[in-house]
């Protein structure tokens, strides 16, 4: 079936927290040192998505099935200012991207995240960055793809409980 991707609203937001919700609980299986969240993730992730969805140098976008109100998935992602040490001074940043399992080989993410980086690039960016779990074989996949490359390689050493 087909599907749209359209700027997320206010009203969305709901619908997007239980994906919020995946994402997060996906990133714990993986390195749950890492993606240790609080136990209030999409309560805060609520009021961060509606300033998003506000902000226009922000990008939420939704992904829904035509001529139904059933969403398949959504990206957010912010315009950042990098440190002064580098030319590129603002640079948009995706935080997050989920496509429900039912959506998924039907290019959903790629469209998603390609509409973002158009997005960002009519804002007059000339740098998209984000972070994928190592272990995601599939967006690392899909995004070099879409012509992202490996820069960094975030490390992580557990020497302690965390910081409460």
């Amino acid at each position: 079936m087909p599907f749209a991707i359209r700027p997320a609203t206010d009203a969305d937001v709901p619908n997007v927290l239980p994906m919020v919700q995946a994402v997060c609980d996906y990133h714990r299986t993986l390195e749950p040192q890492r993606y240790a969240f609080v136990a209030d993730v999409t309560a805060r992730y609520e009021s961060w998505l509606r300033q998003r969805a506000a902000d226009p140098a922000s990008v939420l976008l939704v992904a829904e099935e035509a001529g139904a109100a059933e969403l398949l998935g959504f990206v957010v992602g912010e315009t950042l200012d990098e440190i002064p040490v580098f030319e590129v001074k603002r640079y948009g940043f995706i935080h997050d991207l989920w496509v429900e399992p039912s959506a998924r080989n039907r290019s959903v993410g790629t469209r998603l995240v390609a509409e973002t980086v158009a997005r960002f690039a009519s804002m007059g960016l000339t740098q998209v960055r984000g972070d994928t779990a190592w272990a995601n074989t599939a967006s690392r996949s899909m995004l070099a793809q879409l012509g992202f490359a490996p820069t960094t390689v975030q490390v992580l050493k557990h020497i302690g409980r965390p910081n409460p």
